[in-house]
């Protein structure tokens, strides 16, 4: 309440939860808009383009113009998020381990991004201010559009457009999304819509949850699958409920974890005072220093015979979230007691999460296109991002339990993020052998 927008804790984290979990809902619009109208280069012009905007919009520091931010800069990583993975994808047409080379380039370069920001904006924002910061993060934008733009030659031909035919309906469903968008904004901009955000956000759990059910319905009655093709739909409904609990409590990162940094933490280092945000790069940090070495540990398991099942090690990564979790527990009983605690508790925490992720994130991605029946991987892999959605809009849910007036309510936070997690292992352990004989046939 001492800066920014000047909003309450419950508020705050219902916006970063809609936030995050938004981005994920509009990949789904930005790879249809892409594979049906544009193709995925202009895809990713466009939503560089909306990113940008939407970082302009932030620097105004209104309220109107900080919802309509959020909001353009939402629709700009649905267009990009999906298509620039996709035209990695394109760049080896063979497949194999050179595809497998190429990806993993550029997780790391996403991890180095994320790393550098996580830095960068928060010590900017803290000397200057944060509509500096916000220009920061359009002036990153514009500099990655230009060098896009002048290296695109060298993505594969034919790659500008879409492949597939184009009806004057699916123009007139993007123009008139468009036009909502503008009126929205202008809306906005004067005054007249006002936005709740945390019943938003609820609304939104809602809506992802119940249109998962329901494609999931689909999937077991109406697709006309065969019986080990439905066996497999049960593997992935478990996978999906699995990752939305674990991104439930990893994404307290930005949200309860944030504002323990910010309050709780002890942050001098000879007389400077770290901004909070940076420590939020430390998971980045350890994607890098660690993603290789869960690698070799599965290919090596592999090698004996001994690779664990999916859902043995999604159960292994919701232990870890549940190990974190109780460490945040003891370090809220320290704060209890009337004294800021070291950053090395959250150093830790956030070494447990990503190691909790590590377990879930590749192996969910690579179990979804072997569960998936062969003409529905592709919606199947946009069912996992509404698994992300799912997650991330609830961690800001869970964020808004903790009452800034009320610090008992801290350990109580984590403590239902631990339960929740440590269930959600038991349970995946238990049911690994049966699901492991459900995915049989899986490839």
């Amino acid at each position: 309440m001492g800066g920014g927008m000047g909003f309450n804790d419950q508020t705050a984290s219902s916006i970063y939860g809609l936030y995050i979990s938004a981005t994920y809902v509009f990949s789904l619009l930005g790879g249809w808009i892409a594979d049906r109208l544009i193709g995925p280069q202009r895809a990713v012009i466009g939503g560089a383009v909306f990113i940008l905007v939407g970082n302009l919009l932030l620097t105004l520091g209104r309220s109107n113009a900080f919802f309509c931010g959020l909001f353009v800069i939402v629709l700009g990583v649905g267009l990009l998020k999906p298509n620039v993975s996709a035209m990695v994808g394109q760049l080896y047409p063979d497949g194999g381990a050179r595809r497998d080379a190429g990806f993993s380039i550029f997780y790391m370069g996403i991890s180095v991004g994320a790393l550098l920001g996580s830095i960068l904006v928060p010590l900017c924002a803290t000397r200057f201010g944060w509509s500096v910061a916000f220009s920061l993060a359009a002036i990153g934008m514009a500099l990655g559009l230009v060098y896009f733009l002048a290296t695109r030659s060298r993505l594969p031909r034919g790659d500008t457009t879409s492949s597939a035919p184009i009806t004057p309906s699916a123009w007139r469903a993007v123009l008139a999304l468009l036009a909502a968008v503008v009126g929205i904004v202008g809306l906005s901009l004067a005054g007249k819509i006002h936005i709740d955000p945390q019943l938003a956000a609820t609304v939104m759990a809602w809506a992802i949850g119940l249109f998962a059910l329901g494609y999931f319905l689909f999937l077991l009655r109406g697709a006309g699958l065969g019986v080990d093709e439905r066996q497999r739909v049960y593997v992935m409904i478990v996978l999906f409920v699995g990752y939305a609990i674990f991104y439930a409590g990893f994404e307290q990162g930005g949200a309860s974890l944030n504002l323990f940094a910010e309050r709780y933490t002890n942050r001098t280092i000879l007389g400077w005072t770290l901004p909070a945000g940076i420590l939020q790069g430390a998971t980045a940090f350890y994607t890098i220093l660690l993603a290789p070495a869960f690698a070799g540990l599965w290919l090596a398991l592999g090698k004996r015979g001994r690779d664990l099942s999916p859902a043995a090690k999604f159960a292994a990564g919701l232990g870890l979230l549940g190990l974190s979790a109780l460490v945040m527990v003891v370090a809220s009983h320290l704060v209890m007691s009337g004294r800021k605690v070291l950053p090395t508790w959250l150093l830790v925490t956030f070494l447990l999460q990503e190691c909790g992720d590590l377990c879930l994130s590749p192996v969910g991605l690579s179990s979804m296109t072997k569960l998936a029946p062969r003409r529905f991987v592709g919606q199947a892999m946009g069912i996992w991002f509404l698994a992300l959605a799912l997650g991330n809009n609830l961690a800001g849910q869970l964020s808004g339990e903790y009452d800034a007036a009320n610090l008992a309510s801290l350990p109580v936070l984590f403590l239902q993020i631990a339960a929740l997690s440590f269930g959600g292992a038991l349970v995946l352990g238990l049911l690994a052998p049966r699901l492991s004989k459900l995915m049989k046939g899986a490839q």
